[in-house]
């Protein structure tokens, strides 16, 4: 799902033949902060003083159910905002949908919802057959222009659970997909694992991570860093750090990256 708002002019602005772009990563929790409130607005004025130029969101509910009011937070979050929307459902049950979306300052050229392993939560009751890992939908792509500078962004959200299989083939599948383009790319999301996880080295060989030196769960008392800003080759990372709010269950990650020409 696209969605175009009044987006403000590009931010970005020529630094010695490289194009800075502020990215941010933000589980947001289907709008529900530590407090266990939901509060959209408190999260877009953490968003907007953040002053991002594209932010991958996770765990956004588009009119899912009462936790979050049946709002669409993806266009109402771009709507505060005033950034471009594209929205990658994981789950769609009538209406209700649920997945990750990007925002961006800069306009949306094409976008695509990829398929990768999912072992599903959203399972019938007992005595129902546990559910087993299969392809859906979720990981989100768009394309962007940045003055001129093209762009590629993922955004992702990676199983939850300690077996790590599930994890093992989406990393495989996710990096088979980026390989697909050409050009620069920035892979954000909840990978719901540790840098140092045996099944998140096969993508270090293709991306780098912007490594923010901070915790980012739980946002309360952070204790682990599962969040990521990552980058290929043609991305230069100027700097990174965690943002401290308590708006979501998550603090959000911000990369300052550089595009080169």
């Amino acid at each position: 799902m696209l969605v175009a708002s009044a987006a403000p002019p590009a931010r970005a602005r020529d630094f010695g033949g490289e194009i800075p772009v502020r990215v941010v990563s933000y589980n947001i929790h289907a709008g529900i902060g530590s407090d266990g409130v939901f509060d959209l607005d408190r999260q877009a004025a953490v968003l907007r003083a953040l002053h991002a130029d594209v932010i991958g969101l996770q765990e956004v509910d588009v009119r899912w159910g009462a936790r979050s009011r049946w709002l669409d937070t993806a266009v109402e979050l771009g709507r505060r905002l005033a950034m471009h929307v594209s929205f990658a459902p994981i789950y769609r049950i009538g209406s209700r949908e649920f997945g990750v979306a990007v925002l961006s300052g800069h306009p949306v050229l094409a976008a695509e919802n990829h398929r990768i392993t999912r072992l599903s939560t959203q399972t019938a009751p007992d005595p129902a057959p546990a559910p087993l890992p299969a392809p859906a939908p979720g990981f989100g792509e768009v394309v962007l222009r940045v003055r001129g500078a093209p762009l590629r962004v993922y955004v992702t959200h990676l199983d939850h659970r300690g077996d790590p299989s599930v994890r093992t083939a989406q990393v495989a599948e996710m990096r088979q997909i980026m390989r697909r383009a050409c050009g620069p790319k920035v892979l954000v999301g909840d990978f719901n694992a540790p840098p140092s996880a045996p099944e998140l080295g096969p993508l270090w060989r293709d991306v780098r991570d912007a490594d923010p030196g901070g915790s980012t769960h739980p946002a309360r008392n952070p204790v682990k860093r599962i969040d990521y800003v990552t980058v290929s080759a043609g991305v230069r990372v100027h700097g990174a750090h965690v943002d401290g709010t308590l708006a979501s269950d998550h603090r959000p990650v911000v990369a300052d990256l550089r595009l080169r020409r």
